[in-house]
């Protein structure tokens, strides 16, 4: 999670907009954040719910939240690796 917080922490609004390998960045990192939003969910056995996109740039924000509540929510390791596979697709597809 540190290296895509890394990798994501100084872009502006068009940086956000570009493509990536199946649509744009801010895109593929908002699907990441819901992700990480449901596997908390299923950690805490609660249901899901939508989480809301506010702008672009509070994408690494909403990024930092849910990996800290998912990890607050102490997980299954087969949780922790869905979350970690998750977040190295998105690296790659970034």
């Amino acid at each position: 999670m540190e290296r895509l917080l890394t990798q994501v922490h100084h872009w502006d609004e068009p940086r956000w907009r570009a493509t990536a390998t199946t649509g744009t960045r801010s895109q593929l990192v908002r699907d990441l954040v819901q992700r990480l939003a449901d596997l908390s969910a299923e950690a805490e056995s609660r249901p899901t719910r939508q989480v809301p996109h506010i702008h672009d740039l509070v994408l690494r924000d909403q990024l930092r939240v849910l990996a800290d509540d998912l990890l607050a929510a102490a997980p299954s390791a087969a949780l922790l690796t869905q979350a970690t596979t998750a977040v190295d697709e998105t690296r790659r597809a970034l």
